[in-house]
């Protein structure tokens, strides 16, 4: 009975290294089976990678070319702002000198309206004794027969046309 014992040990002990060995089989077929589906899943993750780090580097560029964009339109801004506020300023001074030159023009106005109104009383005045003085005038000649004329060199000729000898 040893030697069928043995044989048997034996027979058991290769049936267990043939189970062993297909079974490492398998588990090497499995091994390869997933490092390969690794190797596919790692070059399709490695691709889509790619194509994120790709869109991403786009977008980044996007943005940097927006944000350049941007800050220019800033720029432009700020100066159409600062131009504006110019305008406003320079609206601002001209509507002030319109006010001066509206307060001024009401004060020539008024001053030529008291000037003018000094004049009209002065030509009345002047009218006033004018009158008196063509009156007399009138009267020196009529009653006394006096002429006054006006002669070279801003002087007056008096006349008497009405002399009577008895007097």
């Amino acid at each position: 009975m040893g030697e069928d014992e043995l044989a048997l040990l034996n027979q058991s002990i290769n049936e267990f290294g043939d189970k062993f060995r297909n079974r490492l089989d398998d588990n090497h077929s499995q091994v390869l089976g997933l490092r390969d589906a690794f190797k596919d899943s790692m070059k399709a993750f490695s691709e889509k990678m790619s194509l994120k780090l790709k869109e991403e580097e786009r977008m980044t560029e996007m943005i940097l070319e927006y944000k350049n964009q941007l800050c220019k339109q800033n720029k432009l801004i700020q100066e159409k702002k600062e131009n504006v506020l110019k305008m406003i300023a320079e609206v601002k001074g001209k509507e002030q000198e319109s006010e001066e030159l509206t307060a001024k023009i009401q004060e020539l106005k008024e001053e030529y309206a008291r000037k003018r109104e000094t004049i009209s009383t002065a030509n009345k005045a002047n009218e006033e004794r004018l009158k008196g003085l063509q009156k007399s005038a009138d009267l020196y000649r009529d009653y006394l027969g006096l002429e006054i004329r006006k002669i070279h060199g801003n002087k007056l000729q008096f006349i008497f046309t009405s002399i009577d000898p008895k007097n």
